[in-house]
């Protein structure tokens, strides 16, 4: 009975061995689908009812469970691997199983009161520009100026930027710049007491074309020659019109200016009595005075 006993403890412990140490090829009558992305194996395989039924139910599941896992786990070492921090770790593909979200989906964003307002003016976000400053060709133009200065060769300026030496000229342009650099581009900018206009920025006379049709350049030379060679000056009709109103306005204004000056000296108050043969006259303001020569005395004083 010993012996026997002894016998069955190496047999369960060989039998437990070889549980612990199962191969890891698996024979299924199907191929397995898997999901490596989500490390998910689909088993299309019946299962067998009358195993299921002779065996212990958890230990048929723990077998079934433990082969497709080794299947799952032949296909993962199946793809690329490499060493990261002394650990060997496998580079899973994409999913390709949609599983379902785990919390519903979010709301939304209600559009704020500036989204609102662009989107009823039709207004758009500017996207950013991608350019960056770059300190290493700031350095590199300061080299090659330095370079061109140590070697006495011009240095070419870039829009207004301040050269070694300014003239009066590039001055005045750059305080001009400066000047209508601003929202109303210098409209309401001040000036100094004694500041100057700006010269040059005025309107550009226009000269016709030295290449253009020769028929209007004919017909403008024959006018010309036309004027020149009549006996009889040209007449602006509206300049002479013009002209005769303004001597018609001056006219019409002295004849009003004589009319007020008589009506002034005859209703004027006028001091001093004169005598003569035509009648008693009166002198003017500020002294006697006597009629007209022919009286008995002389004019009178003024």
């Amino acid at each position: 009975m010993a012996a026997c006993s002894i016998e069955d403890v190496l047999a369960k412990a060989e039998q437990d061995e070889a549980e612990k140490l199962k191969s890891i090829t698996v024979q299924k009558e199907l191929d397995i689908e898997f999901d490596i992305g989500n490390l998910v194996a689909y088993d299309k395989n019946r299962i067998d009812i009358r195993q299921f039924r002779e065996q212990k139910k958890d230990d048929f599941l723990r077998s079934l469970a433990r082969d497709n896992t080794q299947l799952l786990i032949n296909e993962i070492w199946k793809h690329p691997t490499e060493r990261v921090e002394e650990v060997i770790v496998v580079k899973l593909p994409e999913p390709t199983t949609a599983l379902p979200r785990e919390k519903p989906p979010p709301k939304p964003r209600p559009p704020t009161k500036w989204e609102e307002f662009a989107k009823l003016k039709g207004i758009q976000k500017k996207k950013k520009t991608n350019l960056v400053w770059d300190d290493v060709a700031k350095n590199e133009l300061h080299r090659l100026r330095n370079i061109a200065r140590a070697q006495k060769i011009k240095v070419p300026g870039v829009g207004l930027t301040p050269t070694a030496q300014q003239s009066t000229t590039d001055l005045s342009r750059a305080v001009n710049v400066a000047k209508v650099s601003t929202a109303s581009a210098g409209k309401f900018q001040d000036r100094l007491p004694k500041e100057k206009a700006p010269r040059n920025t005025g309107k550009k006379r226009k000269f016709q074309p030295v290449i253009g049709n020769f028929s209007s350049e004919k017909q403008r030379q024959l006018d010309l020659l036309k004027v020149m060679d009549s006996k009889k000056p040209r007449l602006d009709v509206n300049k002479a019109v013009n002209k005769q109103m303004r001597e018609d306005d001056r006219e019409e204004s002295a004849a009003k200016f004589r009319k007020g000056g008589k009506k002034g000296r005859k209703g004027g108050n006028f001091s001093g009595k004169g005598k003569g043969k035509g009648g008693g006259g009166k002198g003017r303001a500020g002294g006697k005075g006597q009629g007209p020569p022919g009286g008995k005395k002389g004019a009178g004083k003024r």
